[in-house]
């Protein structure tokens, strides 16, 4: 009986890791297709129990917003689908009216891609934010 449950648990962890895979050469494919536009700006908002949130604008020199995608959800299915509403508007002159049309975690990814762009323009480097995985594993220096 065991082995059954090892045999499960181990074919559940292999499906995940094939669903995983396939999610992220998506999200990569489609990060491709932003980068034929031009430059593009990302911005994330990660929770551990509730769906996170992933934004890429494709930006031309001007900072005008060519095409916007969003990537939300909990599980392995989420997909990234197109964000309409932000074509032609300049990326550093959002409002909050702009801002109505999506929902709060959508709402902080974008601040997040907008704090990432600037810091980013002044030839600054991103911080890696630490996981609950780093907690728990400590870093080797």
């Amino acid at each position: 009986m065991i082995w059954y449950i090892i045999v499960l648990i181990g074919c559940s962890w292999l499906l995940q890791s094939i669903l995983g895979f396939l999610q992220i050469r998506h999200f990569n494919k489609k990060y491709a297709e932003l980068r034929k536009l031009g430059r593009v700006a990302i911005g994330k908002k990660t929770a551990m129990f509730r769906a996170g949130t992933v934004v890429m604008f494709a930006i031309d020199r001007k900072n005008t917003i060519l095409r916007a995608a969003r990537m939300q959800g909990v599980t392995v299915f989420s997909g990234v689908r197109n964000l309409k509403g932000f074509e032609g508007k300049n990326l550093l002159k959002l409002s909050e009216e702009d801002l109505q049309k999506v929902n709060k975690l959508t709402k902080l990814a974008i601040h997040d891609a907008l704090n990432s762009y600037h810091i980013i323009a002044k030839g600054g480097e991103l911080k890696v934010k630490r996981g609950w995985i780093d907690l728990l594993i400590p870093a080797k220096k």
